[in-house]
């Protein structure tokens, strides 16, 4: 790494994430430079309250990436190691597609602790006011942290730290918010230990956690798997509940349902996730009619063995619903030759359909592997869900009465 933290020898304690704000002319003093301030303040806080080595720098602030500018790797880095994310808010924040990427690469790491048995004493992320921000404008990312400001001081939750830096009669305040931030820092880096994050070269190609400008207010995600009960030999039934969705096709290296782990993944895009069976939603989804949300499926293979299972995934096919796409996650235990065989069979004839274009998504090459890729396509997944979703939705004309287009009069029209 080529930031202050690894001249440092260690991960950073937080990464500052904010909306820069740009000058108003050219010669105008940077108005970013209070940020700077609050960022050095913490770092000295932290310093004192760590035991971190001389020369060791205790956060992460980007100062040079402006819009429009590429994704750097000392930036991707820095958010793939530090112990804690801190938003800076303000009404410019939650616009920014680049604080949206941030935010949506930290949260990354927590569902992944999260799904592979972590601890979630506490949540790494920490939210800090510049701008006091009306909570209609948060996103949902933001709206479920419930952090209550007020614990930093009452003038603080009303000011925000670029008020108390402006008035001076709150020069004190300022610094007691200050304090108590970094003091909150150091506490939830102690108690959480997330894992190194993966580090993205395509900046331009992660999701927003506000998510994109007009897209569908909800998302649906359906499990069509086997139970413990209804699972044919050969299956791993450590992989399987009671219910459909109980299906944890990456045991052991994952504690909790695939469907509840997608779920997380999703809203980190900002969207109100639905979780469902898809053999008790079938006829809601594959009903006639426009969409109703974008969705996505997480078929087990192990479920096209039954005669229902096949006849499920046949209708998915020839209804052509390609704003439901289907993801085919698989469980090592299944990879014995003859199992994987009479699997891959089953799902290459049951999803012949969706090799055409514009059918919609499907894993490819025998199925997902591992809860890391898993993840990754899932990214691709939503997307091509969405953008099936948006070409086939009812669109709804604005209420009124008809009024007929203008016409464009030429210079005889006019009287010229």
């Amino acid at each position: 790494m080529r930031g202050d933290a690894a001249r440092g020898g260690g991960s950073p304690y937080f990464f500052l994430s904010y909306a820069h704000t740009p000058r108003n002319d050219a010669g105008d003093t940077d108005p970013n430079i209070w940020v700077r301030k609050l960022y050095d303040g913490l770092c000295a806080h932290i310093m004192q309250m760590t035991d971190l080595p001389r020369g060791a720098r205790a956060g992460f602030l980007d100062q040079g990436m402006a819009v429009g500018t590429r994704w750097t790797d000392e930036l991707s880095e820095n958010l793939a190691r530090c112990k804690v994310f801190v938003p800076l808010y303000s009404p410019r924040y939650f616009i920014s597609e680049q604080c949206g990427r941030e935010w949506w690469a930290f949260s990354q790491r927590q569902i992944s602790h999260r799904a592979r048995g972590g601890a979630t004493r506490e949540h790494a992320i920490i939210p800090a006011l510049w701008v006091p921000v009306e909570p209609a404008q948060l996103p949902h990312a933001a709206r479920d942290l419930q952090f209550n400001h007020v614990s930093f001081g009452q003038d603080y939750a009303e000011e925000g730290f670029y008020g108390l830096t402006k008035l001076r009669y709150l020069r004190d305040e300022y610094e007691r918010a200050l304090y108590r931030l970094a003091k909150q820092i150091v506490h939830v880096a102690k108690v959480t230990e997330l894992d190194e994050g993966q580090t993205y070269d395509e900046y331009e190609s992660l999701p927003s956690a506000f998510g994109a400008s007009g897209h569908p207010p909800e998302f649906d995600i359906t499990v069509m798997a086997c139970t413990r009960s209804d699972l044919p030999p050969g299956g791993e039934p450590d992989c399987y509940g009671q219910l459909p969705r109980d299906w944890n096709p990456y045991h052991p290296a994952s504690t909790r349902p695939l469907g509840e782990h997608a779920a997380d993944l999703v809203r980190t895009m900002d969207y109100k996730v639905n979780i469902g069976d898809f053999e008790k939603d079938v006829d809601r989804l594959l009903g006639p009619g426009p969409p109703r949300a974008p969705g996505l499926l997480l078929l087990d293979r192990w479920a096209l063995a039954s005669a229902r299972g096949r006849e499920l995934m046949e209708r998915l096919c020839e209804e052509q619903r390609p704003w439901i796409s289907v993801m085919i996650p698989r469980c090592e235990d299944d990879a014995g030759p003859a199992r994987e065989k009479r699997l891959t069979a089953l799902t290459e004839k049951a999803l012949a359909a969706r090799t055409t274009e514009g059918s919609g998504h499907r894993t490819l090459n025998g199925g997902i592997r591992t809860l890391d890729a898993f993840g990754n396509e899932l990214q691709t997944a939503v997307k091509q869900a969405v953008a099936s979703y948006e070409a086939h939705a009812r669109t709804y004309p604005p209420a009124g009465p008809l009024v007929a287009p203008p016409r464009l009069r030429g210079p005889a029209d006019l009287g010229g």
